[in-house]
């Protein structure tokens, strides 16, 4: 499940669009302006957004320009939707920023099928594929970690929130994470709580991939924050 903001000024696009993604499983907040869309925002970061460029006040398109330009907003999936069909608007949209374009009239199936592509590309956190490392398998589908030994695979008890926390860190490998971003992820954006609580959950979840001597996979930088590396795993093997 993945959040995703609508913004479109077309009611009943945007409802039609809303009630395919609901049926998805998604989470659906829509907006029918830049003034709208920008408070959602705020409020929380989605992890994708459907921008129509014909917007009422400020364009889509200069709503795209202004994310990619603010570092919050920087890396947040966009797929646009218009009405403007020519090969010279679909360009000066991928330009401004937008991963996809997408013109009107559009068949919902396109659109659900664009949106997976997207966030497989740009949030694989949000899909339901199992990831491996080092031996280490998590399912977000059954919400199971296993690890190997021998021949036989064993389940690793995780709390939800260590859950949460090893499917972005294994989503995001060698990549290191401030506190702040870890709580943006996987905590969720705008929440208000001590950053030294991401310090408590990681030493958690250190004791859990303690059981399959793992827990070395999860490494602190000092100053910066935190990633999983699997370089780290074959030094100490």
């Amino acid at each position: 499940m993945a959040r995703i903001l609508v913004v479109e000024d077309e009611s009943a696009i945007a409802e039609l669009v809303a009630i395919n993604l609901r049926h998805a499983g998604h989470e659906v907040t829509l907006a029918g302006d830049a003034a709208q869309a920008q408070a959602a925002i705020d409020a929380v970061l989605p992890d994708l957004v459907l921008l129509d460029w014909m917007l009422p006040g400020l364009s889509g398109l200069s709503l795209a320009r202004q994310w990619r330009e603010a570092a919050r907003t920087r890396d947040m999936p966009i797929i646009m939707l218009t009405a403007r069909a020519e090969e010279s608007d679909k360009i000066t949209g991928l330009d401004a920023g937008a991963d996809d374009y997408l013109a009107k009239p559009f068949s919902t199936h396109e659109l659900m099928a664009r949106i997976r592509a997207v966030l497989r590309r740009k949030a694989p956190q949000t899909l339901d594929a199992a990831v491996e490392i080092a031996g280490l398998r998590l399912d977000p589908s059954t919400r199971r970690v296993t690890w190997q030994h021998g021949d036989a695979a064993h389940e690793l008890r995780l709390g939800p929130t260590e859950f949460k926390l090893l499917h972005f860190l294994m989503t995001h490998p060698e990549r290191v994470h401030s506190r702040q971003q870890l709580l943006d992820r996987v905590w969720g954006d705008h929440v208000f709580i001590e950053e030294r609580t991401v310090d408590v959950h990681v030493k958690r979840l250190r004791d859990a991939l303690s059981v399959a001597r793992c827990a070395h996979l999860v490494e602190t930088v000092r100053g910066a924050g935190y990633r999983l590396s699997e370089q780290a795993h074959a030094a100490s093997a």
